[in-house]
């Protein structure tokens, strides 16, 4: 199993800027693509940002040039760096992790426990 906990979500003026950080654990895997999605009230859950193990990177158009994401492969935890939020951006956000085990190679999908972020007008 792997366990992920997020924090730093928070409530913030439009403008503003928030930091967001996920850490994975568990022994036996290896974390492969991380990412952030983020669901808001009566609307779907939707990519916000994914980065692989490489640091390639991937991100929602609506998101672009404000957020950004990286990681830490050796403490398994992604970050996302959030500016210039708009209240649209208001939402509960997911952390997300692929990862292989090691003994059989099957991937598994994981998901945090959603930290809340709210952007005020």
């Amino acid at each position: 199993q792997v366990q992920l906990v997020e924090s730093g979500g928070g409530l913030v003026q439009a403008g503003g800027s928030l930091r967001l950080s996920c850490a994975a654990s568990g022994s036996g895997f290896s974390i492969n693509t991380m990412g952030w999605y983020r669901q808001a009230p009566g609307k779907q859950r939707e990519l916000v940002a994914a980065i692989t193990r490489g640091g390639s990177t991937n991100y929602a158009d609506s998101v672009k040039g404000r957020f950004t994401i990286s990681r830490d492969n050796a403490k398994n935890t992604v970050y996302l760096q959030m500016n210039s939020l708009k209240p649209e951006d208001t939402a509960v956000y997911y952390c997300n992790a692929d990862a292989t085990r090691w003994l059989t190679r099957r991937q598994y999908d994981y998901w945090g426990q959603g930290t809340q972020v709210t952007v005020s007008s």
